[in-house]
């Protein structure tokens, strides 16, 4: 697990665009999942890496070797509840091929200790209603659904909408002097 670095983003892309075009096999529309290229992800990468939206904004890769297999991009929440205290999950990722090896938890256990160490306090994720398997991971690592969700237009379709729901825990560190 380290920081990515600005060479790294062609393989955050290719990264990406594998993770969500098996993610939302059947819940996007194709021409959706079609645009799912790894050039344009990368070309975003590419340009958060160079000027992070702030300085608390951080991306971590996962590698099996030297090859990035997943990456975790986390900063402080934009939600319009947010208080300061709050980080966010903004993406988790790791390659269909390099799953059930690890890298998923340990991602997010460094995406913890990077948000603790900027002194957040809490970390918020945003996840599809339909993504069992990833509400499956985060509850299993302490995160639980408030009552918040938002539905995100995904396509020009009239039924192209996707509900996410907020997951959220607390990563406070108790205070040995307290």
């Amino acid at each position: 697990m380290r920081l990515a670095r600005v060479s790294d983003a062609p393989a955050v892309g290719l990264v990406q665009a594998a993770v969500w075009t098996v993610a939302y096999a059947g819940v996007l529309a194709d021409e959706v999942l079609a645009d799912f290229q790894p050039p344009a992800f990368t070309k975003a990468w590419r340009a958060s890496l160079e000027a992070p939206p702030t300085a608390a904004h951080r991306l971590l890769v996962a590698c099996a070797g030297e090859q990035v297999v997943g990456f975790a991009a986390v900063g402080p929440s934009g939600d319009p509840d947010a208080g300061d205290g709050d980080g966010e999950l903004l993406v988790l990722g790791v390659h269909p091929g390099a799953r059930r090896s690890g890298h998923g938890s340990r991602l997010l256990n460094a995406a913890v200790d990077t948000v603790r160490g900027s002194g957040l306090t809490a970390l918020r994720a945003w996840v599809p209603s339909g993504a069992i398997e990833i509400r499956r991971f985060l509850a299993g690592s302490g995160f639980a659904p408030d009552s918040a969700y938002r539905d995100r237009v995904v396509g020009a379709g009239p039924d192209d909408v996707l509900r996410e729901v907020r997951f959220v825990v607390s990563i406070a560190t108790a205070d040995p002097a307290g």
